[in-house]
């Protein structure tokens, strides 16, 4: 199945919607549950209801279904209980110790590497994105997530791939110039990472095929910066996968229904997958040429990232995200 949810005038949490498969028609599934929050909470007793509506509407069979806008959509969970975001790409993290210059993290590549960020409003696929300051360092990520039905403390990996339920596809923004001292502080990212933004649709993981094996997305994530391209890089490079990173989260606490697990910036060892943020960019031109040279993000600048299937006539499961960083308000007027 796949679900938007589109902005409604009086509910932050939107209008919960089913979306065709590809992406073309939607119908209102609100009648089932309000949101997507609720359809979550209460999978079992709502899924089999969602799924015959979604049947339905991809056999042309509804007559209530109208044209989906994506430009209309919030993000799938408009906001979730809890947002953590992995780094399960281990050659990225590598390459962030270097732009940082922090210590190595002990038993990086055996034990994840997590942070708790904000969830209470997070940005839809075509929201500008307000920002107070250039010199902070302004910076896209790339990123898959997994969407998950509660999960019981201790949960082992294996079991913990049977809790998701929904997969995302993200871009996580961060202020590169905060976020050093918010490391070496011990308390994590605050300042650093403002609100996280999200495609249009979530999927459930069957709809990915073949593309949604071992515990990892094996996709490409297609990222372009001011209409020229930036990166492509594959998702199966993950060396945790999400069970693992799920069973990193709920080892001492139980996870509810909505939260949302990040896999951290997609990153490929191969050179000519380019990257998935500015940061990885940067110090790899550090490495081959002694010095950065291309700069973060200006007001103004415009993002596009699209997970795509290759060679298939449903190219892109999650939809785009398409952003422009804008000057927020009240600053620097």
């Amino acid at each position: 199945m796949k679900f938007a949810t589109l902005r409604h005038p009086l509910h932050r949490d939107g209008r919960l919607v089913i979306v065709s498969r590809d992406l073309r028609r939607a119908v209102a599934a609100d009648d089932i549950a309000p949101t997507l929050l609720a359809a979550l909470e209460t999978w079992d007793a709502c899924h089999d209801a969602l799924q015959a509506r979604y049947d339905a509407l991809n056999d042309s069979d509804t007559a209530e279904a109208f044209d989906f806008d994506p430009r209309a959509a919030a993000a799938p969970l408009p906001r979730s209980p809890q947002w953590c975001d992995g780094s399960a790409f281990l050659h990225h993290g590598q390459l962030m110790e270097r732009a940082f210059n922090t210590p190595p993290i002990p038993e990086f590549d055996s034990v994840p590497v997590m942070y708790q960020g904000a969830s209470d409003d997070f940005l839809g696929p075509h929201d500008d994105v307000p920002l107070p300051d250039e010199a902070h360092g302004i910076d896209f990520e790339g990123e898959f997530g997994a969407v998950l039905d509660s999960v019981p403390m201790g949960v082992t990996p294996d079991a913990a791939l049977q809790r998701v339920r929904l997969l995302v596809q993200i871009n996580d923004w961060s202020l590169r110039v905060l976020g050093p001292r918010e490391m070496k502080s011990g308390f994590g990212f605050l300042q650093a990472k403002p609100s996280t933004a999200f495609a249009p649709v979530a999927v459930t993981p069957d709809e990915l095929g073949d593309a949604w094996r071992e515990g990892r997305v094996q996709m490409r994530l297609h990222v372009d910066w001011n209409g020229r391209w930036f990166g492509h890089a594959h998702g199966g490079a993950m060396n945790f996968h999400f069970g693992e990173l799920v069973a990193h989260a709920a080892r001492t606490r139980r996870l509810a229904a909505g939260t949302i697990i990040g896999s951290g910036t997609v990153s490929n060892a191969e050179r000519e997958a380019g990257s998935s943020c500015i940061a990885e960019r940067r110090v790899i031109e550090m490495i081959d040429e002694g010095a950065a040279h291309t700069a973060f993000m200006r007001f103004g600048d415009l993002v596009r990232m699209e997970a795509r299937f290759e060679g298939e006539a449903i190219a892109a499961p999650f939809g785009a995200i398409e952003q422009r960083v804008i000057r927020a308000e009240g600053f620097g007027a």
